[in-house]
């Protein structure tokens, strides 16, 4: 006797939180665009880096939020979001001691 998987609500509240995720990188990377339109060119350098890391972002939340994407467990997934997250986080913390 086999049972019949019944995910319930949970790939709904996954596709919810990747789009969640896709929000908040879009707003740190319009923020930081803002800060390079008045800052020098460290602002800009920024804002290169911000707009790089805000597309493969949004293409894997994308693909993750409609279904799209190859399930992986591992690999160099987890380890360029990773490295994508911290980056944003970083860029958070420009944003906030240049008072943006």
């Amino acid at each position: 006797m086999t049972a019949a998987r019944d995910p319930g609500l949970q790939p709904e509240r996954t596709r919810l939180a990747w789009r969640r995720a896709a929000l908040a990188v879009t707003v740190v990377a319009i923020l930081t665009v803002r800060l390079a339109l008045v800052a020098d060119r460290f602002g800009a350098v920024l804002a290169a880096l911000a707009i790089l890391c805000w597309g493969a972002t949004i293409t894997l939340c994308w693909r993750r939020a409609v279904g799209t994407g190859v399930p992986r467990t591992g690999g160099r997934t987890y380890g360029a979001v990773g490295l994508c997250i911290t980056g944003f986080a970083l860029i958070g913390v420009v944003l906030v001691v240049y008072g943006v």
